[in-house]
């Protein structure tokens, strides 16, 4: 039983909004005006990464026997590893990625292949909950889902979202599971759905904040600054995180708002 475009739409988790695009369905985090900001920024590697599937997720209840998926990937990053990870009632039972036959692990620029995937997990019988992972550094073009024939399908969308903010380490990095990141585990924890919005490399960006998406989340966390102190003057780091908290509390007044500092970097003293 194939899902069509509302079926898949329903069950999508993490979006902004979801669209088909040359016969596939693409899942985007962040809004037209945030990806057309991206658009303008200098550095190409933060357009591409506005595209990739951080915090994207499946998650519905089924009696179905298996989830087959099928689909295209485009790199959004230097990191060529992926995976999509699959939980069934709260456990993870498998992934669908392009390194688990290797000895090690990849390295964490290791060219691997990143261009199309198909898989068909094992869901067991009765009825269970769903959740599908997808990767944190790719561009996802969803051909085919599909479940067993005659099965039922419902949606589970926790009830309040969380908004994330931030750069690499938000985005997933160097997550080899994306369930692993710790805004999943933060979301998987407090019971919110997720909406991811960092991006590798990324600093204090004002007009980001100043762009208001349409839900009112439960809560937000920024956490910016490890790479704004190697790509600004003082006087400008203050301005830019000045300028993204404002615009922050003025489009959420009354939204609790959690700045995760920088972590410390060795490189600190490098000039």
């Amino acid at each position: 039983m194939k899902l069509n475009f509302e079926d898949i739409k329903k069950i999508t988790l993490g979006v902004e909004n979801v669209r088909e695009e040359g016969g596939a369905v693409v899942f985007n985090r962040f809004t037209d005006e945030q990806l057309s900001l991206y658009e303008t920024r200098n550095d190409s590697k933060f357009k591409s990464a506005s595209y990739a599937t951080s915090g994207v997720k499946f998650r519905f209840r089924t009696d179905s026997k298996f989830l087959y998926i099928e689909g295209d990937l485009k790199p959004t990053s230097s990191r060529y590893f992926y995976s999509f990870d699959l939980f069934v009632d709260g456990e993870m039972k498998d992934t669908l990625n392009n390194f688990s036959h290797l000895e090690e692990k990849p390295k964490l620029l290791e060219k691997l292949p990143f261009d199309s995937f198909e898989k068909k997990f094992d869901l067991g019988k009765g009825e269970k909950e769903v959740l599908l992972y997808f990767p944190w550094n790719a561009k996802v073009l969803m051909k085919q889902v599909a479940l067993s024939d005659g099965s039922f399908v419902t949606p589970v969308k926790p009830e309040k979202k969380m908004l994330c903010f931030g750069d690499s380490i938000t985005q997933g990095y160097d997550a080899y599971y994306p369930s692993n990141s710790y805004i999943s585990r933060l979301a998987r924890k407090l019971g919110l759905e997720e909406v991811n919005k960092g991006i590798g490399g990324e600093i204090f960006f004002p007009e980001l904040a100043a762009s208001k998406p349409a839900f009112t989340p439960e809560l937000i966390t920024v956490a910016y600054g490890t790479n704004d102190w190697n790509c600004a003057t003082p006087e400008k780091f203050e301005q830019y995180s000045r300028g993204f908290y404002e615009n922050l509390r003025k489009n959420y007044p009354d939204t609790k708002i959690f700045a995760i500092t920088p972590i410390w970097r060795k490189n600190y003293l490098d000039e």
